[in-house]
């Protein structure tokens, strides 16, 4: 039989060498939006002609559990002060005091609050982030199209790098952004390319 010293050596021998991968993949995952590879894109009807825009990331927090994909959170804030709306005019508007006004609220926040999946029990086709989003000071509530896939031509079990799309829509006057109405539509489309990488 043998002794507390042998397994305990044992132990700490295990513990010096990677998890299984099935062990692995039980495990919650940390992921950080890699900037040079993110793109936020939204998109909104100026004189009936749709019209895009893009707002960097400042910071993300994402956990995500290959075999409980249920439990996946999300958590991510966007620097308003530096979004862009195509052309110098409408960027300005659209920072301005009577849409974002960034001067006072200079970040939009999103807190996952529960992950839906797709027929397949995959978090794409069909899947659904539905969570909280906070602009100007205002949260609401939104849902959220996902799909997550691995990179073209990574290994079946190579979790290190992800791409993440999320697209979506909500109305601009639920938080108060409604400045400008008889110009620019209320509704306002979102269309978000991520590419994630595992925290060390």
């Amino acid at each position: 039989m043998p002794s507390r010293r042998q397994i305990l050596g044992g132990l700490l021998g295990f513990c010096g060498h990677a998890l299984p991968p099935a062990l692995a993949w039980a495990a919650p995952q940390e992921y950080l939006l890699d900037p040079d590879q993110t793109k936020v894109g939204f998109g909104f009807r100026l004189n009936k002609i749709w019209q895009t825009g893009t707002m960097p990331v400042v910071s993300s927090a994402i956990q995500l559990t290959p075999n409980h994909l249920e439990a996946t959170k999300v958590s991510v804030s966007l620097d308003a002060r530096s979004a862009k709306a195509g052309f110098i005019f409408a960027t300005r508007a659209m920072t301005g005091p009577e849409v974002l006004d960034v001067a006072r609220f200079p970040t939009i926040d999103f807190i996952s609050r529960q992950i839906q999946l797709g027929p397949e029990r995959r978090l794409s086709g069909g899947a659904q982030i539905l969570g909280d989003l906070t602009l100007r000071g205002v949260t609401q509530p939104i849902s959220l199209a996902a799909s997550l896939f691995r990179p073209a031509g990574s290994a079946v079990d190579d979790l290190s790098r992800l791409d993440f799309n999320l697209t979506g829509s909500l109305s601009r006057a639920a938080y108060g952004a409604s400045g400008f109405a008889a110009l620019v539509q209320d509704e306002v489309r979102l269309d978000i390319r991520a590419s994630l990488y595992q925290a060390t």
